[in-house]
């Protein structure tokens, strides 16, 4: 069905004021009785050179680390990578955190970690957003005081990161 002048006009200021597109076909149907599939909505806006304007996205929230496991799923908030290697934040216990400048193949952010019992891991952040430890030492476990302290050293240095 093809609008004549009027119509397409109350469109346009339909899309001008920032409506969506099954507003438009809902506003269609109510207001000037043209009862029109979205498809055809969609394509009607597209003839008109028309763009319907984008909503504003919410901000997404700072990176928060799980205290209570480590593959807990974490979404990154950025995926630059840092421009200096950061020097290792070393929280009570003995705990210390290093980023790597470049990140391992297929994660976002990785880098080291030691123990305060002198274990070392490395460490990553995977494109799903899930945090992962890889210990040297096979089978080797954390003690539960030393994952608290890892997350809380992990927050700090990805923060001063952007991440």
């Amino acid at each position: 069905m093809t609008l004549d002048e009027a119509q397409r006009k109350k469109v346009a200021d339909w899309i001008a004021a920032g409506a969506k597109l099954s507003e438009i076909q809902n506003r269609l149907a109510s207001e000037l009785g043209v009862k029109m599939t979205y498809m055809d909505v969609r394509l009607l806006v597209d003839d008109l050179k028309l763009t319907p304007k984008d909503q504003e996205q919410p901000k997404q929230p700072a990176v928060t680390l799980p205290s209570a496991t480590l593959t807990a799923p974490v979404a990154p908030t950025s995926m630059t990578q840092p421009a200096q290697p950061s020097q290792p934040a070393a929280s009570k216990g003995g705990v210390s955190v290093k980023v790597d400048q470049i990140a391992r193949p297929g994660a976002v952010v990785s880098g080291k970690v030691t123990f305060s019992d002198g274990n070392t891991a490395d460490w990553y952040f995977d494109q799903s957003g899930r945090l992962g430890l890889v210990p040297q030492q096979t089978g080797y476990r954390p003690p539960a005081a030393d994952v608290q302290q890892f997350q809380t050293a992990l927050d700090a240095e990805l923060s001063k990161i952007g991440f």
